[in-house]
C-alpha cells in the first residue's frame, strides 16, 4: 500500500466512509414493548475494516415551538430534548476484507414505558432508527430512519 493509499484509508475512517451501511427493519409502526426485526448490511468500500462489531441505534427525540402572538417581537421559543436513546449490539467484532459484504440480523426492543411519536400544536415527538458498524474513526451508519411508536390502549 503505497502513502496516497494509505492517506485515503486513513480519510475514509475518519470520516465513516470505511464502509457502506444499509438498514431494513419491520414494522415501520411499532407499539411500547414490542420489537423490530432488523437487518444490516455492510460493504467495505475499497479497504479493510476492522470493526467492534454490528448495533443498531434507537433514538426519541421531543420538540417544543412556541410562537408569540405579537408579530412585532422576537420571542419565539424553540428546544428539544431526548427522551430516550439506546444502542443494542446485533454482531460482535469482525473484520471486513477489501469490498467484501456481511449481514446481520437481530431484533431491537422498544420499551414498554417510552413516548409514542406525536405532533401537536406546538410540540412533536418522533423515533429514529440506524444501523452502525462501530469502527476507528467515525462509525459508518445507514443514517436515520423514521420509526413510528404507536399509543398503546
Amino acid at each position: 500500500m503505497g502513502f496516497m493509499d494509505k492517506l485515503k484509508s486513513a480519510a475514509q475512517a475518519v470520516t465513516g466512509g470505511a464502509a457502506r451501511v444499509t438498514l431494513e427493519y419491520q414494522p415501520p409502526v411499532v407499539f411500547p414493548g414490542d420489537t423490530v426485526q432488523v437487518h444490516i448490511t455492510a460493504v467495505s468500500t475499497g479497504a479493510e475494516v476492522q470493526s467492534k462489531g454490528a448495533f443498531i441505534d434507537l433514538h426519541g427525540q421531543e420538540w417544543v415551538n412556541l410562537t408569540s402572538a405579537e408579530a412585532a417581537t422576537e420571542k419565539d421559543i424553540s428546544t428539544s430534548k431526548t427522551s430516550f436513546e439506546t444502542s443494542v449490539s446485533i454482531g460482535g467484532p469482525f473484520t471486513l476484507a477489501p469490498n467484501e459484504t456481511k449481514t446481520w440480523e437481530g431484533t431491537v426492543q422498544v420499551p414498554p414505558t417510552v413516548q409514542p411519536s406525536y405532533t401537536g400544536v406546538h410540540s412533536r415527538h418522533e423515533w429514529n432508527i440506524r444501523g452502525r458498524i462501530e469502527t476507528f474513526g467515525n462509525d459508518p451508519d445507514s443514517g436515520w430512519q423514521p420509526l413510528r411508536v404507536g399509543l398503546k390502549e
